[in-house]
């Protein structure tokens, strides 16, 4: 049942759509549980390659049939991810052309496994057999599958503070779990200085790969492009270290470059009420990104997703942000609760509530300074109901 559900910030229209929900029928709503991480496909990946994932993991092939096979994998199961259009929630809020790029058809459920797998090619390419991350989750989970299908041995270090909820994923896929006193930030540093020392490639942000980061998220603006044909107005995305945003306005850049696009799209961070550097710096009007107190961030089921005392890609973001004249802005766990409810019962799509950080920035500067008819696009990541 939802309960408890009214919140101040809430405009008419979805406090309304809230109640609805409440009283429908016998006053009770089965919803499936929302805060358990991103969530799979299972199996991971449809029976058709089969052939090629065995030939890249073995180290019999050569490498170049590895490749190849690994190509395969990439181009069959990872991106040309939905793009839907939401009426339900247009009706609701007040804007129309609001568009859902749900990232949750991607293998591990999430946009993680567009940089997870583009590494690990890049990794076999360039002669590793091993590959290192630090994460909270869903990235950990996104490494290990793509390292499993390369045949690259992997290690994850994990926050000692942090119990990952998809950790027996990781496992199951080969992956060595590490943990690490401290923060995810100290998880970084412990898994790049084990990258450097024993010649491991590094597949955390902010590191020497962060080019290839940006450009395998690049992808995504590209395929709002093939479904849209130009640039939508405003793309929001939920940020934590921005990696993701910054690389899907490097996207749009490079359309735009190459005349393929008439405009670059206004870019949209949305992330927990006080707890990013992105926002906090675009919010204060700071030059650049500026570290917040560790001590102030408190994580909970639903935030963990965002939370960062330091942005490691943050300036980068905060200058997409700047550059394509958008904006950012905070949300509540409640609101990211509650909207990520709403888009599960009118548009079919479970998602990460933490994923609507960035849909509740747009709504909130629409409710304040309404815009234009035009194009929205929503990143969002999670799994179909």
């Amino acid at each position: 049942m939802l309960e408890d559900t009214y919140d101040p910030h809430l405009g008419h229209h979805e406090s309304t759509l809230i109640d609805d929900l409440k009283h429908n029928g016998n006053g009770t709503l089965y919803l499936p549980p929302i805060l358990d991480g991103a969530t799979s496909l299972s199996p991971f990946f449809t029976t058709n390659i089969e052939n090629q994932k065995k030939i890249a993991a073995d180290l019999n092939h050569s490498l170049q049939e590895r490749i190849e096979a690994y190509e395969d994998i990439i181009d069959s199961e990872v991106g040309d991810t939905r793009l839907s259009r939401a009426r339900n929630i247009e009706r609701e809020v007040g804007l129309r052309q609001i568009f859902l790029k749900f990232e949750g058809s991607n293998p591990t459920g999430t946009h993680k496994d567009r940089i997870a797998f583009a590494q690990a090619m890049d990794a076999m390419r360039r002669g590793y057999d091993a590959i290192t991350a630090a994460t909270c989750g869903n990235y950990g989970v996104a490494i290990a599958l793509a390292a499993s299908m390369a045949g690259l041995k992997c290690y994850i270090y994990v926050p000692d503070m942090y119990h990952p909820r998809r950790h027996e994923e990781m496992v199951n896929l080969g992956a060595k779990i590490i943990p690490v006193p401290g923060d995810y930030e100290n998880a970084v540093l412990v898994s790049r200085e084990r990258a450097e020392k024993d010649g491991i490639y590094d597949a955390n942000p902010g590191g020497a790969n962060t080019a290839l980061q940006f450009k395998a998220y690049g992808e995504i603006a590209n395929e709002i492009y093939d479904e849209l044909r130009d640039a939508p107005a405003v793309v929001t995305v939920p940020v934590s270290n921005g990696t993701t945003l910054a690389g899907i306005y490097k996207g749009f850049l490079s359309l735009y470059r190459r005349g393929k696009i008439s405009r670059i799209p206004q870019i949209i961070a949305g992330s927990s009420y006080g707890k990013n550097p992105i926002v906090n710096a675009f919010i204060k009007n700071y030059d650049s990104c500026k570290n917040l107190n560790p001590a102030r961030i408190r994580e909970t089921a639903i935030n963990e997703p965002l939370i960062n005392w330091q942005s490691i890609d943050g300036d980068w973001a905060l200058s997409a942000v700047r550059q394509s004249h958008g904006w950012a802005g905070y949300a509540s766990d409640k609101i990211m609760l509650n909207y990520s409810k709403l888009i599960l019962v009118h548009e079919g799509l479970s998602v990460l509530p933490a994923s609507t950080a960035g849909l509740i920035a747009l709504i909130e500067h629409h409710r304040k300074n309404p815009l234009p008819n035009d194009r929205y696009v929503v990143i969002l990541t999670g799994r179909r109901a």
